[in-house]
């Protein structure tokens, strides 16, 4: 009878993506709308950045079309700042912040550590509120109103300016406190409710890089939103703050910015490398090498990014003795970054690697990122940044690290956790496909800026002289390749929602708590009974010593 009775139960079992056989539409959607449960608010918070992207990545396919040819061919000057300030703006702060925290960081969190849903619920569900009206209000704002400043909006710019600063910066302004409730939900989250048994050296190390960056976005992220109410205040009111014809200081905006913008790169790239540490373990079936430096190089780089926002100011006349200390902090926080990458290295070293296609953007994001690392170092040099500053190199260089580092850790962490999200298997031949038209297009579409930019061209320029246009050409060129690449792993992805093949609950051998005891997708509450931690996050070691204990075993009984 027992039996029967649990059967019976577990065919009327509604998973949280099911919208049951009795529920209309609408109050299908009205469930969704007022959710609380963390899967659920990380996928919205997943549709909501795919458009960010979509937009953003339309205005960057816009903006190479110009960049064509040196003569005008869509836009005006004002009309390209226009386009590139809009691109910046949503690409930066409406999906690249946001990108891994909010998405694949809430999804996966709780399942990380083996609780429920994270501590503030209700919390989780008013930051994505927060972030859909912002981004809604600075959206609307450039696409009507227009916004020409970049999207750094300097000073004194962007007080003269006659387009919709002002809207845009309410809009970021509400945004940010999105960024804020996320981090202070997932450090209370972590520090709270880990499972029986979980210590701090026991947990994934996808949770030590999502508990550094939010010591980020809960410290820096008030910078940001103090400067830009300054400067709404400038532009209101008159205050001089920032504009030295009111008696301000323009370069003090620039601290200000880039003492948050600096730390909320590691926003970015942190979560991207505990991405990389989950997907090289899995795929190359190795403990992590050097578990305790990997984790606490996350910590490292939180609080070393707080101390090197001036070398974004080396041409801004501070002193040289400045300038020489930003420069040796530059390089300082640098070490951990290449601790991690170290280790990555040693833990493939002798695995049995296994080239899926979520492997494939790790593999392709230790070369961008080697990339972005070692030519950020250059940059961090006095004489070579003076020559190289607002060039073609710089972009580059920036697009190598947040593209290189972020977007493509993101879109592995995707192609990683979809068949838990979703509970379907996508077509791995096309996917590798995708993947390696995305990695030609991304080098021929960035390698050349390199060049280019140490040739002396100039960013932020809407024409240019002939002598670079095969750079600018070959830029286009790649971009095109990159969208294929997006078009088709959306076109996969949608594909396997429709009529993909069952995923079963570990299809990539993995050993943390949401392959080895969460359904594919998970129920309402994630585990049946709370799990009790014994070991290690990864523990792959013990089976292959058990399996060379057996082998000698064998041997010995074969002599």
């Amino acid at each position: 009878m027992k039996i029967q009775e649990s059967l019976a139960l577990a065919e009327e079992e509604v998973n949280y993506l099911s919208p049951g056989k009795h529920q209309g539409i609408w109050v299908f959607l009205k469930t969704w709308a007022l959710t609380v449960d963390h899967k659920r608010i990380g996928i919205m918070y997943f549709i909501a950045v795919i458009i960010s992207f979509f937009v953003g990545g339309s205005f960057a396919l816009l903006i190479r079309l110009e960049l064509l040819s040196p003569a005008q061919i869509l836009y005006t000057a004002a009309q390209y700042n226009a386009v590139f300030s809009a691109h910046g703006i949503i690409m930066i702060f409406l999906f690249i912040v946001p990108s891994i925290p909010a998405t694949i960081g809430n999804f996966v969190l709780p399942l990380h550590i083996g609780a429920k849903d994270v501590a503030f619920p209700r919390l989780n569900l008013a930051s994505l509120y927060l972030y859909l009206i912002g981004g809604g209000i600075a959206s609307v704002a450039m696409i009507l109103g227009r916004v020409d400043t970049g999207w750094t909006f300097y000073l004194p710019y962007a007080i003269t300016s006659e387009t919709a600063v002002l809207f845009v910066g309410v809009g970021l302004f509400i945004a940010g406190f999105s960024s804020i409730l996320t981090g202070l939900n997932f450090m209370v989250t972590i520090h709270k409710l880990r499972a029986p048994g979980m210590t701090w050296m026991k947990m994934p190390l996808m949770v030590w890089a999502l508990y550094s960056t939010s010591i980020i976005q809960v410290l820096a992220t008030p910078v940001i939103a103090i400067t830009l109410l300054l400067l709404l205040a400038e532009k209101l009111l008159g205050v001089g703050i920032f504009s030295a014809d009111l008696g301000g200081d323009p370069v003090l905006f620039e601290h200000f910015f880039w003492f948050y913008s600096h730390p909320v790169v590691y926003v970015m790239i942190l979560p991207a490398m505990g991405i990389m540490s989950e997907l090289i373990t899995t795929f190359s079936q190795r403990n992590i090498f050097g578990y305790k430096f990997v984790a606490f190089s996350s910590l490292a780089i939180a609080l070393i990014s707080f101390l090197v926002w001036g070398h974004h100011l080396f041409v801004s006349g501070q002193s040289a003795y400045v300038n020489i200390l930003f420069s040796f902090l530059t390089f300082l926080v640098g070490i951990p970054s290449a601790v991690k990458l170290f280790n990555w290295t040693a833990t493939l070293y002798k695995g049995s690697i296994r080239w899926r296609s979520p492997f494939l953007w790790a593999f392709a994001f230790m070369v961008f990122f080697a990339i972005g690392g070692l030519t950020g170092i250059i940059l961090g040099l006095l004489p070579l940044d003076i020559h190289l500053h607002d060039t073609y190199y710089i972009v580059a260089h920036f697009h190598y690290t947040m593209v290189g580092g972020t977007v493509v850790a993101f879109i592995g962490g995707i192609h990683f956790w979809w068949p838990k999200m979703f509970g379907k298997l996508y077509s791995e031949f096309m996917a590798h496909i995708a993947f390696w038209i995305f990695f030609v297009g991304f080098n021929l579409s960035f390698l050349p800026q390199f060049v280019a930019g140490s040739k002396g061209m100039p960013r932020r320029y809407y024409t240019y002289l002939e002598e670079f246009t095969i750079y600018h050409q070959l830029s286009t060129f790649g971009s095109w390749l990159i969208a294929l690449s997006i078009i088709m792993m959306f076109s996969y992805f949608v594909a396997s929602l429709m009529n993909g093949e069952k995923a079963p609950m570990n299809p990539w051998g993995g050993k943390t708590l949401e392959w080895t005891a969460v359904k594919s997708p998970p129920d309402e509450h994630n585990f049946e009974r709370v799990p009790v931690i014994t070991h290690g996050p990864y523990n792959y070691e013990s089976e292959e010593e058990n399996l060379a204990k057996q082998n000698r075993q064998k041997n010995r009984g074969a002599s």
